[in-house]
Formats: C-alpha cells, sequence, structure tokens
C-alpha cells in the first residue's frame, strides 16, 4: 500500500527560465565561441555534478577569490566542452558573468501544484528529493509549493547526489516509511530510476518529451498521470 510520494525537483515540478542553454549558447557566440544550444544542454549535468562536489568541500562563494575564480572557470569550461572553437579562461568568465547578470529563475510546470494537491487529497505523504541546493525551502515557497510537501531532501544536505543509495534512504527515514510503500517521480532515468530502485522504491519515470525508448519502468508524459499509481 502506497503512503508516500515523492517528486524530483529539477525538470519534474519545475524548471529554468530562461532556459540556461540558449542563454549560455547565445553569450558564447556574441562573443566569439562557436557551441550551439544542444551541446550546452548535454553537457550541464555534468558541469551541475562538479559545482555540487565542490561546494559539498567548501562554499566556493566564500572562498578567498582566487579559489573561487577557479571553480568558476572549470565550472564554465564543463559547460562549453562541446564548442568548436577553443575557449579561453578569460572568456569563460565573461560568459559566467553576462549569464549571472541576466539570471536564472525557477518556473512551476502547469501540472505541479495540481500533482502536489491530488497526492495531499489522498491522505498521502509528499517529499521532495533533489540534487538542487541550499536554497530549495525559498524555491519551494516562491512556487507555492511548501503547504503541499511534507519533507524534503537534497544532495547539498546530504553530501551525495543522486542516485547514491544516501539520499533516498535519508527521505525514507524523514518520511518514517518502508521502500514498498513509497513512489519516487523524476526525469533522468540514471539519477532518479536506478536511484529510487537501487533502495527498493518504486520509481516513475517523467517523460515530457516523448523520448524514452524500451524503459524497464513505468513511464509518464505528465504529472496529471499519477493518479494511476495512487
Amino acid at each position: 500500500m502506497i503512503k508516500v510520494v515523492c517528486f524530483d525537483f529539477f525538470n519534474t515540478l519545475a524548471f529554468f527560465d530562461p532556459p540556461r542553454e540558449d542563454v549560455y549558447a547565445s553569450i558564447a557566440r556574441e562573443m566569439g565561441v562557436n557551441v550551439d544550444r544542444e551541446s550546452i544542454a548535454s553537457a550541464l549535468p555534468d558541469a551541475d555534478n562538479y559545482w555540487r562536489k565542490e561546494n559539498f568541500k567548501s562554499p566556493i562563494r566564500q572562498r578567498e577569490e582566487k579559489d573561487k575564480i577557479s571553480a568558476y572557470i572549470e565550472y564554465g569550461t564543463r559547460i562549453l566542452k562541446n564548442a568548436k572553437t577553443p575557449v579561453t579562461p578569460q572568456q569563460v568568465l565573461n560568459i559566467l558573468g553576462k549569464a549571472f547578470s541576466i539570471g536564472f529563475r525557477f518556473i512551476s510546470f502547469e501540472d505541479a501544484l495540481p500533482a502536489l494537491k491530488k497526492v495531499k487529497a489522498k491522505n498521502l505523504k509528499t517529499g521532495l528529493i533533489s540534487n538542487v541546493g541550499q536554497d530549495i525551502d525559498s524555491y519551494c515557497d516562491e512556487l507555492g509549493f511548501s503547504p503541499f510537501l511534507d519533507f524534503k531532501v537534497t544532495s547539498f544536505e546530504v553530501g551525495y547526489d543522486k542516485p547514491s543509495p544516501e539520499i533516498f534512504e535519508l527521505a525514507l527515514k524523514k518520511a518514517k516509511a518502508a521502500p514498498s510503500e513509497t513512489i519516487f517521480i523524476g526525469d533522468q532515468y540514471e539519477q532518479d530510476v536506478v536511484g529510487a530502485r537501487g533502495v527498493g522504491i518504486f520509481p516513475v519515470l517523467l517523460d515530457r518529451n516523448n523520448s524514452s525508448i524500451n524503459r524497464d519502468c513505468p513511464v509518464i508524459r505528465t504529472l496529471h498521470e499519477i493518479d494511476k499509481f495512487l
């Protein structure tokens, strides 16, 4: 019997506006770096993973200037690793600086709040399991998610990214539930499905773009479809 439904955050409940790949690609081209949005989109997960791991060691923004700049250069270099032209460290810093000045904000998918409300209406616990960092509380407050979430677990809190079992195990502990009583919905097969299944949680893959082929798990196109699992 299902007692808990957990959600991923990024690209499951919310997305960046404007899309980071569009912003980085546009600025890079302005600065003479030949790279397309698809190449940046494919590089961003690795860059974000690097950024989180560095912040686990010590908060980047609190480091001495030299160490801080080195981390920014490495992060930007990873974002631009598929560029068709060489990229200098100064170009990397200029591109990041302009992108950060534009800023990115999270926008809720239209099906996110209805899905959270639907789960709560069933008197089930709801949770968030995310690799997004320490600002998750403010994001959830701004998007109106917080009243419908019983707990949140982030990689920043645990010190491990999904699919590591530790992040899922802490969610089970906070939910006071067994894996067999828990569903996890996320958009990434390797991080979300493999990670949840690794500790016995029932995984559901959210594939908004209908890009999955022969996945060995339940797949939905929208969060409106979660009824079938409750």
